[in-house]
């Protein structure tokens, strides 16, 4: 079904009545946010694009999902490889902290070139 462009005339000019298509409101994580301000500061024309069309919000949201699934996949295998469990957070709780926050950075930045930085 195709929608009919409809115009308003404004003095001699005919100006088409555009309207965004309704989308629901729905909280960006993190990673929204940084593609988000990442599109709009480096890629504005694609960010306009997105806009327009009423896909922004399901990309944004879709990064998101896709980040936050990434860097806890990430965070599991390296935690399974380096050997650090509940065993170590039950004896060096601080050893354990740190290692843990030390694979979710080294995660984060696999997932900011890969995913937030990158080309749709």
């Amino acid at each position: 079904m195709s929608q009919s462009l409809t115009y308003t005339k404004v003095g001699d000019y005919f100006y088409p009545d555009l309207y965004l298509p309704e989308t629901e409101d729905r909280p960006l994580g993190k990673y929204g946010m940084l593609r988000k301000t990442y599109l709009k500061q480096h890629r504005p024309m694609l960010y306009d694009r997105l806009l327009l069309v009423g896909q922004l919000d399901d990309h944004l949201a879709e990064i998101d999902l896709r980040a936050e699934e990434m860097v806890i996949d990430m965070v599991e295998k390296m935690a399974a490889t380096s050997g650090v469990d509940e065993r170590l957070k039950e004896s060096d709780q601080m050893a354990w902290v740190g290692a843990m926050n030390n694979f979710r950075a080294a995660a984060e930045e696999v997932v900011m070139r890969e995913i937030i930085y990158a080309m749709p």
